[in-house]
């Protein structure tokens, strides 16, 4: 029984440290999910509850990280500001 605690430990440590390198990439929870479940096989019911958990140990950072993420353009805005700005330029 102590090895499966041991490996289920292990394993939520895993998702842990994969949703901080999601969060150094700027990703968001679905986002997260979807690379998890794409790259490392993790099924995306797992990340969510790890991530959940990790927003109510750290409130505080996951309330700023979000507000900094709704201030970044996506890279969709800022490939149309790009097209804008080269609209209005003249070569």
């Amino acid at each position: 029984m102590g090895d499966h605690n041991s490996s289920q430990a292990s394993y939520i440590h895993l998702v842990h440290h994969l949703i901080e390198e999601c969060i150094v990439l700027n990703m968001g929870k679905e986002e997260c999910m979807d690379a998890l479940f794409k790259h490392a096989n993790i099924k995306p019911i797992i990340t969510s509850t790890v991530w959940k958990e990790l927003e109510k140990e750290n409130k505080e950072f996951f309330e700023a990280y979000e507000r900094r993420r709704e201030e970044i353009p996506t890279e969709k805005e800022t490939a149309r500001r790009i097209r804008d700005l080269l609209s209005r330029t003249t070569i």
